[in-house]
């Protein structure tokens, strides 16, 4: 996957998590979650822009980073609202394995980086 590719996955991804997330219950718990996961859910794709953009190496792994802690934050705010009973499973279950491959992604790409400047 090429960095344009990875761009728009992260826009769609962030699409999904905003649509996613003006389905929940109006409550006062929810709205905190809500305003917690759209907030992680925007970064992701915002953060790697960013780092698509660096002015060296560490820039890229420092900003890459990011990327890999928004997308988890979305993962754990996912599970929270699924294991509280206010969504199914079968609902997040997209978006939650959406979080969970970036993440993955984010990690490696990190860990590659970090490896070519130790070299």
């Amino acid at each position: 996957m090429n960095a344009n590719e990875l761009k728009r996955r992260t826009k769609t991804f962030t699409i999904d998590i905003i649509r996613f997330s003006e389905t929940l219950p109006q409550t006062r718990t929810c709205g905190v979650i809500q305003g917690q996961l759209v907030r992680s859910g925007c970064s992701v794709g915002a953060n790697y822009r960013s780092a698509c953009r660096a002015r060296s190496k560490k820039d890229f792994v420092l900003k890459i980073g990011y990327c890999e802690e928004e997308s988890d934050e979305c993962s754990y705010w996912l599970e929270i609202l699924v294991e509280s009973g206010i969504t199914p499973l079968d609902v997040a279950r997209p978006l939650l394995k959406e979080a969970q491959e970036l993440t993955a992604i984010f990690s490696a790409s990190r860990m590659t980086a970090r490896r070519s400047l130790q070299s």
